[in-house]
């Protein structure tokens, strides 16, 4: 008799409908990668992305190059630059929702391997990740960029008082040095030999901002934790993004420029945002400001639309902007606004045709924001008819908390060779499936939103 074999286990078809409703190409790659090597599913998140061909797509890809060019400058040169700009145009790729965060952070640590993980796959030199620097410096107690999460412990990073720590943000708050009293006592407590000495090479250096800290910083540990530079992360923030956003703005006929400051463009697109929210997703959108956040005061503030003008709700005394395009432009050129996450979506990954890896909250608000955007087009215009088209694609990955492990970085960080940390972590992640590192995917009806859409669609059927 021939053997009959066991069919290779299936994802919950129950969850994988639920992620069809909003992101069915979010369930695809699931689907397919389900009893692969996690490794193997982030090598698919970072497989080729076709090329821009609308005029609005090619432009916005070109400026999306123009500032990561700027970027890169400050840490590569010339040929090094090159290369990686060329690896992005085959496969551009971002992982997103990343918070700014030193690395010893256990989600955001397992978030950046597995980007790690999808560039040294595809053999790629460099690949971007984006830090979300618009939040306090203190999030709730004892957590946020302000803080050092040690395993047993939380250690105040930067020496900042409390009462500073959540009134000012991180894009923003400096400058700032390390609270090297408090780091040299954790180096006496515990074995923090194999991220401790890093962070203390930067003791005696003072950073800008705590996003440049942070970003240094990061820098520093993956480059000990990998010493033979297989793939080097660039960490972006929002600071990019409102680069790249005032380039969109720099003239009256670019796609963005009409759709903010043209009345009856803007009206439309109010319009789509409304229709989203209130929709039965409406729960995945970010909408806790108009368009843009306002800076004053080492602190990021919400903003709304009144009489043409930003303003800061309820302080007569708070920033005023008005809503015309040289003013917003200029005013993003200066540091004093930033794009909010729907137009940061659009001008780092949607406009540009890049894929954009992040949470499960990400994936549903970037469905949402890619929704929106179709909405807003006049197909009457050919090259907003012709990106209309090319949206028909849309590129939206799950990619954070897929590597999910319930130990700190300290533990995870135990018993790995000194220097070849992530090397190590490949080949243990080459042998675990991703039905494996997300338990079965119990992440997605655990999380509240994507619960409560479940329910909905049960009550419906």
């Amino acid at each position: 008799m021939s053997a009959v074999l066991d069919p290779a286990p299936a994802p919950p078809t129950e969850i994988l409908a639920l992620l069809s409703l909003l992101c069915p190409e979010v369930a695809h790659d699931i689907k397919q990668n389900w009893n692969a090597p996690v490794s193997g599913y982030a090598r698919h998140l970072w497989r080729p992305v076709a090329r821009p061909v609308s005029s609005p797509a090619i432009a916005a890809r070109s400026i999306l190059r123009d500032v990561l060019h700027q970027r890169l400058g400050l840490t590569m040169q010339s040929a090094e630059i090159g290369k990686v700009l060329e690896e992005f145009e085959r496969r551009p790729v971002i992982q997103s929702g990343l918070h700014c965060l030193l690395l010893m952070d256990r989600i955001t640590f397992d978030a950046l391997l597995l980007a790690w993980l999808g560039a040294v796959e595809n053999g790629l030199s460099a690949f971007f990740c984006f830090m979300g620097a618009t939040m306090t410096m203190e999030t709730i107690g004892r957590e946020g960029p302000g803080w050092l999460d040690v395993g047993d412990d939380k250690i105040n990073l930067f020496g900042m008082g409390r009462h500073k720590l959540c009134r000012k943000s991180a894009c923003v708050a400096g400058p700032v040095s390390l609270n090297k009293r408090a780091l040299e006592a954790v180096g006496d407590e515990t074995d923090a030999s194999r991220w401790l000495g890093t962070v203390l090479a930067s003791r005696d250096k003072v950073f800008g901002t705590a996003a440049d800290a942070l970003t240094a910083l990061n820098e520093d540990l993956v480059a000990n934790w990998d010493r033979s530079g297989m793939a080097l992360p660039v960490f972006i923030d929002d600071r990019l993004a409102a680069a790249a956003m005032a380039r969109h703005l720099e003239y009256d006929g670019s796609l963005l420029s009409r759709l903010l400051v043209d009345p009856a463009r803007r009206r439309r697109l109010d319009h789509a945002l409304q229709t989203a929210a209130s929709s039965p997703f409406g729960r995945f959108l970010p909408n806790a400001t108009d368009y843009f956040w306002g800076i004053r005061e080492e602190r990021v503030r919400k903003l709304v639309i009144e009489n043409g003008h930003l303003i800061e709700p309820d302080r007569p005394h708070g920033l005023s902007i008005p809503f015309e395009r040289t003013h917003l432009r200029q005013a993003l050129l200066d540091g004093v606004l930033l794009p909010n996450l729907f137009l940061m979506f659009l001008v780092l990954a949607i406009l540009p045709r890049v894929r954009v890896v992040g949470g499960l909250r990400q994936i549903g608000y970037v469905a949402l924001f890619h929704s929106i955007l179709l909405d807003a087009l006049d197909e009457t215009a050919p090259e907003e008819r012709d990106l209309a088209a090319e949206l028909q694609v849309r590129e939206n990955a799950w990619g954070m908390r897929v590597i999910d492990e319930k130990i700190s970085v300290r533990e995870q960080l135990a018993g790995l060779p000194e220097g070849a940390v992530f090397p190590e972590l490949l080949r243990q992640y080459r042998l675990r499936t991703f039905a494996e590192t997300t338990d079965d995917l119990k992440l997605v009806p655990e999380n509240a939103r994507w619960r409560k859409i479940g329910r909905a669609e049960i009550k419906a059927t």
